[in-house]
């Protein structure tokens, strides 16, 4: 082969990577956001109580993330708009309205759950939530607002980056690897309900309705269009396995360390400081600033994702590159949806946890919902041409909202009944 080909297959080649880095950040972003507070509390209590049995759950609903976050994108990509302004035109303004409404007092109880994580990784350190609290709300607005679409993609990427904090965590507490491997193979159910609601509450902090909003709308921020759709594809298949690998390594850390000595946790809190005694300081310091970053993320991304919905669903103006004036109600509702979770935390004797329970059932009836509008707008040639879901596509998003929709009802049903 002559020096000039391989020179040109070197340029090809670096030209593609350059061209892939160029459009990162949604699909590794929206997937990482989906291991917030309450999500690290899921994988923590998934792996305490049962063990490994849950990893092939994990295994399934991984593929589930990537179809539909892939949806989202194409949907945007060819577009050029937020689901939420789609809904509007496909499907009027009452549904838009209920979508809207129904997101908005979910997002608020999941943001209320992102401070009081970032609460409870202070507290690990004797730090007060009354100083922790304000503190992080202040940051994540001033980043917010003051940033321009850039400096926040790469906040949100640096701290999509931190999760590797519990892939450590895994490697220090020694777990068997061959077993935990065989795990995500071998399906387990007990019939029991602490072990169905549980596995329900691990497949429901996966996938999210603001996810959706989020993901396509970012895609629109950022400014691509189809052309980019290959290595979006790629990129949203690439944070689906990267956000499953760092909940896989959550699971087997409390697995092989709690589970094997039969502590049970309520939240992300109590595995850090039972993982202590057992692990050693090293540990506990990790998974504490785990949470930090988990809760971080999620202060960052649900309130832009709750502006992004709302503004594109009434047509509003919003971005990042956007100043105050041009976008004033999309900041508005940044800053709202920062105050109000921010300000429940710090009440005295708040049942934090009814507020999650809460938010998670709204979220339950929700994403069915906003999946089946996905799937409806994803398959109509007017919005799509050429781009529709091909029926293998069809046969396993339908599969995965069908699957989706059993487990949120059960999961609400049972909300009522435990």
């Amino acid at each position: 082969m002559s020096e000039k080909k391989i020179v040109s297959k070197k340029s090809i080649w670096w030209a593609k990577v350059l061209f892939f880095l160029s459009v990162i950040g949604p699909g590794i972003i929206a997937a990482n956001a989906d291991n917030d507070a309450g999500g690290i509390s899921t994988y923590s209590i998934v792996g305490a109580h049962f063990g490994l049995k849950m990893l092939w759950v994990l295994f399934l609903i991984t593929f589930s993330l990537a179809i539909t976050q892939e949806m989202g994108v194409r949907i945007g990509l060819v577009t050029r708009q937020g689901l939420g302004g789609i809904i509007r035109e496909k499907f009027g303004v009452k549904w838009t309205l209920f979508a809207m409404v129904t997101m908005l007092i979910a997002n608020l109880g999941t943001i209320t759950a992102e401070f009081a994580g970032i609460a409870s990784s202070f507290e690990i350190g004797n730090i007060s939530k009354y100083w922790s609290v304000p503190v992080a709300a202040l940051a994540v607005w001033l980043i917010l607002y003051k940033g321009s679409f850039k400096l926040t993609q790469k906040i949100f990427l640096i701290f999509s980056a931190f999760y590797v904090v519990y892939i450590v965590n895994g490697f220090l507490v020694g777990p068997d690897f061959g077993e935990a491997t065989r795990s995500l193979f071998q399906p387990t159910l007990e019939f029991s309900a602490p072990f169905l609601l549980t596995m329900i509450a691990l497949i429901g902090t996966t996938i999210t309705p603001w996810g959706q909003f989020f993901i396509q709308s970012y895609v629109v921020d950022k400014g691509l269009d189809i052309k980019h759709y290959k290595a979006e594809k790629l990129e949203v298949f690439l944070g689906a396995f990267i956000t499953d690998i760092v909940s896989f390594f959550i699971i087997i850390s409390t697995a092989y360390t709690l589970y094997k000595h039969g502590i049970h946790i309520t939240d992300a809190k109590d595995a850090a400081m039972a993982l202590k005694p057992l692990a050693g300081q090293f540990s506990l310091i990790l998974f504490a600033f785990g949470l930090f970053v988990a809760s971080m993320l999620g202060a960052f991304i649900l309130p832009t994702a709750t502006a992004y919905a709302i503004c594109e669903a009434f047509g509003w103006e919003y971005g990042f590159n956007k100043k105050w004036y041009e976008a004033r109600i999309f900041y508005s509702i940044i800053l709202v949806g920062i105050i109000i979770p921010a300000i429940l935390v710090l009440i005295p004797g708040l049942p934090l946890i009814k507020v999650m329970i809460l938010s998670q059932d709204v979220n339950g009836i929700l994403l069915p919902i906003i999946l089946i509008f996905v799937l409806k707008i994803i398959n109509d040639k007017k919005i799509m041409g050429e781009h529709v879901n091909k029926p293998i596509g069809n046969i396993i998003a339908w599969l995965t909202v069908g699957g989706i929709i059993a487990a949120t009802v059960i999961l609400v049903i049972s909300s009522f009944i435990y």
